[in-house]
């Protein structure tokens, strides 16, 4: 079977689970059996079958499983937003419908050689730190729960930031690809462009007040310097680094410094700033080892009230804990973790110092997006506005994931393609 009958065969059995869940959901809600739940399913069936075609055509050697797990998250994602307010899967779905468009473009423009994006390194690092900085501008920036994360262009709301790590991606592949024998040598003239672009990073995040957006670029940065030096000692003088800007941080950011207590402390804090935290606690644990099942999770009190705020953006994983038990959401980080495992794989078998870059980058900042939101949830870490990939609730979100993916598909596609 080639590759891409793999993935129409994976797709296929994608769609069978989502009409399943959709078809659960409905008769959950409305306690009877009908095609209107079908809807959302075939619409999202044919959406990802027109993606493989665009596959098929533009990379027709890249890795078959990756459009298909993306599919699933999508799926999984879509079908808990439906459940949880049929409005908000309406626009989500509007925005898949955006994602697979541009997914599609970025294939069919970078199909012959996606390598000559190398070329504009240095405008993709200054680009990541614009689109970084637009939430600081005063009329279309847009604070939400302390932090200035958004941007209103009339009745248009985004995270620019969702964007600016793949540009930072790009430029940090082209750098470090150009670089890596003499940044092996620690020379410190080495690091200026590189110290430059991400300390403009790391600058803006701090003034927009976005520790999860501070932690996730750092670890990007990292990762991609360990990759392309192979040397451990980098990474370690980072991690040190690291610390002291966040013991600083945190006694000159009022807002960090409220998620470190409410981390530390999050039961003390239950009524105020903790109260999210407690509630998604709950949430989880109410769905004990089986779970309540789709559509029968109690998410609103007597009242009609909803007792987790942001449910479906920051908190849809507490919801799916609940609604899928212990079981169903060890296999959503299953789903994620084969992800992170096709990406890595492919990363070790391009042979292409750029691409290689490109994919550890792209691989690792899913990784790390995915550890952090659900360690917030968790407490295993502070708790941070980071979207889950693929599956919460948010247009920008959606295409960065999008272009993401893309991204890995060309790269395996080149690491797959006969000599």
């Amino acid at each position: 079977m080639t590759l891409r009958n793999r993935e129409l065969g994976a797709l296929v059995f994608v769609g069978i689970l989502t009409a399943i869940g959709f078809a659960s959901v409905y008769i959950a809600r409305q306690s009877q059996v009908s095609t209107a739940s079908l809807t959302y399913a075939g619409f999202f069936f044919v959406l990802y079958l027109a993606a493989h075609f665009v596959s098929r055509l533009t990379v027709p050697f890249a890795d078959p499983y990756l459009l298909p797990i993306a599919g699933l998250l999508t799926a999984i994602g879509l079908t808990e937003i439906y459940r949880l307010n049929p409005k908000d899967a309406f626009r989500q779905g509007i925005w898949i419908v955006i994602g697979v468009a541009l997914f599609a473009v970025a294939l069919h423009t970078l199909r012959r050689d996606f390598r000559v994006l190398e070329r504009y390194k240095y405008l993709f690092g200054l680009g990541a730190i614009a689109l970084l900085f637009l939430p600081r501008l005063p009329v279309i920036g847009k604070q939400v729960n302390g932090a200035r994360l958004w941007v209103n262009l009339g009745p248009f709301s985004f995270q620019p930031g969702e964007l600016g790590k793949i540009a930072l991606i790009v430029f940090l592949a082209g750098y470090l690809h150009e670089k890596r024998e003499v940044l092996a040598q620690g020379r410190l003239k080495d690091f200026g462009p590189l110290l430059v672009i991400w300390g403009g990073c790391m600058l803006v995040l701090i003034s927009t007040k976005d520790f999860g957006g501070g932690l996730l670029y750092f670890g990007i940065f990292l990762s991609m310097l360990y990759v392309a030096t192979a040397r451990l000692a980098f990474v370690g003088a980072g991690l040190a680094l690291f610390g002291v800007g966040a013991f600083g941080i945190y006694h000159l950011v009022p807002h960090v410094r409220e998620r470190f207590d409410v981390w530390l402390h999050a039961f003390r804090y239950a009524s105020t700033s903790g109260y999210q935290v407690v509630e998604g606690l709950f949430a989880i644990s109410f769905g004990g080892y089986g779970g309540t099942g789709l559509g029968h999770g109690v998410f609103t009190d007597a009242s009609g009230h909803q007792l987790v705020p942001y449910l479906n953006t920051d908190f849809i994983f507490a919801a799916l804990a609940q609604e899928l038990g212990l079981i169903g959401i060890a296999a959503l980080l299953m789903i994620y973790m084969v992800f992170v495992l096709r990406g890595f794989k492919n990363a070790m078998l391009v042979d292409h110092g750029f691409a290689k870059l490109v994919a550890a980058g792209l691989t690792f900042a899913f990784a790390l997006q995915t550890f952090i939101i659900v360690g917030g949830i968790l407490r295993i870490i502070p708790l941070t506005g980071i979207t889950l990939p693929f599956v919460a609730y948010g247009g920008s979100s959606i295409l960065a994931n999008f272009i993401l993916l893309a991204g890995l598909l060309l790269v395996s596609n080149r690491a797959n393609a006969p000599a």
